[in-house]
């Protein structure tokens, strides 16, 4: 090892301050035993740093880092195999949700579309319900103004107006237009037609009477 001050070798320079340090009488001076001390130490530690470095082993070719080596390649290589396999099925969950939203937006169409077909059932069955009521009310108005065989008093079982035959009546028709209360007693008018679809006038206070003449109407 070289003195850095003269380019020689440590150990000679050592030597030079030891002979250097010492008095006639073979005793170093108390300065130079400061210096002598320093140099040995510096000796020392170049000593044992090359000492060090010349025996420590490289830590890449030992056991103990090949198995780290080899379990962090497995490690690395789990981890891409992971992201592969977490990209596949994210793809795959796309996909999948992609489909979902395109068959939930036909869904709401098909719903809307139902909703209008029921709209147009319910106002198809509200029209319908109107014609039936109509037609009802016309029958009914028709069978409360429609009057057959029987007697009947005017103003309570059937309302006064104008009736007419149905339909054409057969020689054994009668009818009869009586003063209400007087059981028949009392004729106002009556007749035998004969045939033809014969008309009468009925007023509050009277009764009629209808024999084999069938159904009357009022008109």
């Amino acid at each position: 090892m070289l003195n850095t001050e003269t380019n020689e070798p440590a150990e000679t320079h050592l030597k030079d301050v030891l002979h250097e340090g010492k008095s006639p009488s073979g005793q170093a001076k108390p300065a130079q035993k400061r210096r002598i001390f320093a140099a040995v130490a510096v000796l020392a530690l170049l000593a044992g740093a090359t000492a060090i470095g010349t025996t420590l082993p490289d830590p890449k070719s030992s056991d103990a880092y090949a198995a780290l080596a080899a379990e962090k390649a497995s490690v690395e290589s789990e981890r891409d195999s992971a992201e592969s396999s977490y990209a596949s099925m994210k793809s795959k969950y796309d996909t999948l949700q992609n489909g979902i939203a395109a068959r939930e937006a036909k869904l709401t169409t098909r719903e809307a579309e139902v909703g209008k077909a029921d709209a147009a059932v319910k106002t198809a069955d509200a029209a319908v319900k109107v014609r039936e009521d109509a037609v009802t009310g016309a029958e009914k108005a028709k069978a409360a103004n429609t009057v057959a065989d029987g007697t009947w008093t005017v103003g309570a079982d059937i309302e006064p107006g104008t009736y007419r035959a149905v339909e054409a009546v057969g020689s054994s028709c009668y009818w009869g237009i009586y003063r209400s209360g007087s059981n028949g007693g009392d004729i106002i008018e009556n007749d035998i037609p004969g045939g033809g679809r014969p008309v009468v006038a009925l007023s509050v206070g009277q009764d009629f009477n209808s024999t084999r003449c069938g159904k009357w109407e009022k008109q």
